[in-house]
């Protein structure tokens, strides 16, 4: 089939969009609002954008908490969301006040950063301690303001789970990181294979 992704004429009980660009990975932003609450969200657009600095970005559809808090505060840490944290992630996606604490919601542990003064989650085996860099307000329809953005983020440290170090790389099986399909469905990486490049 063909559609026009324009008009979104794809004739389906539901939009593919989503369904077809995945497995996405899911950055559990925590943020720290000018109230001093931490906030706590997850995000399935989202990725790595650069290696030499490395760069995240998370991209957030109307100017949320994460976003805001980023941006006024300058700074946010990305935990990994995981299978065994897949419960904890779900209750953080609820749309609650500003004045609610999502680790605290989800029975998550804080756990202090070394550089930035947004929280981590303890109970993951990695996060990204994050400087806000910029962030991309996209275009809507006809060159209309959109209501998606881009959040950027210089990575200023990194945790890992000593448990997920294998003979000096990271085992991803260890870790079974949550991605993003469609609809309501995920998935949990923990089968890899490996193909040499030419």
């Amino acid at each position: 089939m063909f559609y026009d992704a324009i008009a979104n004429t794809h004739g389906l009980e539901f939009d593919p969009f989503k369904a077809l660009v995945a497995p996405r990975p899911i950055g559990w932003i925590s943020t720290l609002g000018k109230n001093g609450v931490v906030n706590l969200a997850p995000y399935s657009f989202f990725n790595a954008v650069g290696t030499d600095p490395h760069y995240l970005m998370f991209s957030s559809g109307g100017r949320k908490d994460s976003q805001r808090n980023a941006e006024e505060m300058g700074e946010f840490v990305c935990s990994l969301a995981t299978y065994d944290l897949r419960d904890a992630m779900n209750r953080t996606s609820q749309h609650v006040g500003p004045d609610v604490d999502e680790m605290e919601l989800a029975g998550l542990t804080q756990a202090p950063s070394k550089l930035v003064a947004p929280p981590r989650v303890k109970e993951s085996p990695v996060a990204f301690e994050c400087r806000y860099w910029r962030t991309v307000t996209l275009p809507g329809h006809d060159d209309e303001p959109g209501t998606y953005s881009i959040v950027l983020g210089k990575v200023v440290g990194v945790h890992i789970d000593d448990a997920a170090i294998t003979d000096g790389k990271v085992d991803v099986t260890k870790l079974k990181p949550l991605a993003r399909l469609g609809y309501g469905d995920y998935a949990v990486i923990d089968e890899v294979f490996t193909l040499t490049r030419p």
